[in-house]
């Protein structure tokens, strides 16, 4: 997979792509990185890359000239019909929101090209006329696109195949199958007086994995109960949710009266669940 970022400031990425995974994918050969600075096609001599903006206003707006050729440049030697298969993302907090599931998208494609924004943002053509794709990872404000680029890359290159050294670590992580992870616990197996659940040193893989798929579950419910909408659940499943909820209404209900109040966990102690 190759991944070029058009930048503003590329030495933003110098210390990132040393380290960690996208290091080792790039040595390993399964990703190639490219950094592009748009000062190498801004405009006359001082590289100029950006403009005040027509209609007046505050802030400055990247202009087209120098976004629409250095894509050019990244893409001449591509022929036209696999041109047009690579995704041109623009980096922009009025794009679609960053998910697992989009990171799983774009890793499918042995190509992406990802267009840092900055300032006020970039001139409209850019949007109508270049990009095929607009991402934001949130709703916050960043100075620019590369922080965005910098999540996208690290989220994408996992993902690749061969990157990881468990093909199916990417499958166990959070937001996989719409949940979130499940506890960890490592030695020793009591510190300070908290033990690790029994469950996890009985050395029962199936009573493991049902535990580790109840904590996920039940994570995902107090925490996230907006991911469960798209969540494959068994009848089983359905029936634990059911029970917690039913739990929490007891709870409640000589505090607030009867009924269902949303958002608010179980007293139960997720050990307790699987005893």
């Amino acid at each position: 997979m190759r991944i070029d970022v058009v930048t503003l400031f590329p030495e933003y990425f110098e210390s990132p792509l040393r380290v960690s995974i996208l290091r080792r994918a790039q040595e390993s050969g399964h990703v190639q990185i490219v950094i592009h600075s748009l000062r190498d096609f801004g405009i006359g001599r001082h590289r100029v890359t950006d403009d005040a903006p027509y209609g007046g206003g505050g802030g400055m707006v990247m202009r087209p000239e120098p976004i629409f050729d250095a894509v050019a440049h990244i893409l001449a030697e591509v022929p036209e019909a696999e041109r047009m298969q690579i995704p041109i993302i623009l980096l922009d907090p009025a794009g679609r929101r960053f998910t697992q599931e989009v990171a799983w998208e774009l890793a499918g494609h042995p190509r992406l090209v990802l267009i840092c924004g900055h300032y006020e943002g970039v001139d409209e053509r850019v949007r109508e006329h270049l990009a095929t794709d607009e991402i934001s990872i949130g709703d916050f404000v960043l100075t620019g696109g590369e922080p965005a680029a910098l999540v996208i890359l690290d989220a994408v290159v996992r993902l690749v195949p061969g990157v990881l050294g468990d093909p199916e670590a990417p499958r166990h992580d959070s937001f996989a199958g719409s949940l979130l992870e499940h506890p960890h616990y490592t030695r020793p197996a009591v510190y300070r007086g908290w033990e690790v659940p029994e469950v996890l040193r009985s050395g029962h893989h199936q009573a493991i994995a049902r535990w580790r798929r109840m904590q996920s579950l039940r994570r995902t419910w107090e925490r996230r109960p907006d991911l469960l909408l798209r969540a494959a659940l068994t009848e089983e499943e359905r029936s634990w949710i059911a029970r917690w909820e039913a739990e929490r209404r007891a709870l409640l209900a000589p505090l607030l009266g009867e009924g269902t109040v949303p958002g608010e966990p179980s007293a139960r102690s997720p050990d307790e669940e699987c005893r």
